[in-house]
């Protein structure tokens, strides 16, 4: 499945793509029950992509629909878990990856945070792909790019972000408000040119700062 989201409103506007009927009526039903306004269904990407530029939501995911419509929140609700799949998402510009067997909670958080510009990956597929990238050669060029661009500060919150903290964890560890938490985020992300906090995250853990 893929979602789409336009961000900071109270009722997210959500595409839902994906081939079962089945999965996106049940979806649907409980996203809707949660508030969601679920402005429509595709099958396909083809079709997403269309839907995308009539309604415009706010949450959805492909490549093809981040190139044509870069507002939209990418969230990818799937059954696999593989490392390649999730790579492949995550810099295609997916600010969300969750496995199908996520509980409601965990999906209505992951596109409530991709409506205000945030990112949610399962734990466990995040701990995989941080593990496969820290198990690779680190760059030492990203490194240097990160210590020449940040400030020691937004290098902590970095470091944070790596080690899957959220706004909240990183304020409480840093004792700063959750509000400059996110300023930080927000001019790591323009400096290293780099579009979530996932890439974020993976970026670090590549340079070997974490």
């Amino acid at each position: 499945m893929e979602t789409t989201t336009t961000p900071e409103q109270a009722s997210p506007r959500v595409l839902l793509v994906d081939d079962h009927d089945l999965f996106r009526t049940g979806l649907r039903n409980l996203l809707e029950e949660e508030g969601v306004d679920v402005v429509g269904e595709a099958a396909a990407g083809d079709d997403a992509l269309r839907y995308v530029l009539e309604l415009q939501p706010d949450v959805v995911a492909t490549k093809k629909i981040i190139a044509y419509a870069p507002l939209t929140r990418v969230v990818v609700l799937t059954i696999s878990d593989q490392d390649g799949d999730v790579m492949e998402a995550i810099f295609a510009g997916a600010c969300g990856y969750l496995l199908k067997d996520a509980s409601v909670e965990d999906v209505m958080r992951g596109i409530q945070a991709a409506a205000v510009g945030e990112s949610l990956i399962s734990p466990t597929i995040a701990g995989k792909v941080l593990e496969r990238i820290r198990a690779a050669t680190a760059s030492p060029e990203a490194a240097e790019a990160i210590r020449a661009e940040l400030s020691d500060r937004e290098i902590e919150v970095l470091k944070l972000i790596a080690n899957g903290k959220d706004n909240a964890q990183i304020a409480a560890d840093l004792h700063i408000s959750p509000k400059t938490v996110k300023n930080h985020i927000s001019n790591i992300l323009m400096k290293l040119q780099i579009e979530n906090r996932i890439q974020a995250a993976v970026y670090a853990v590549r340079s070997g700062i974490v």
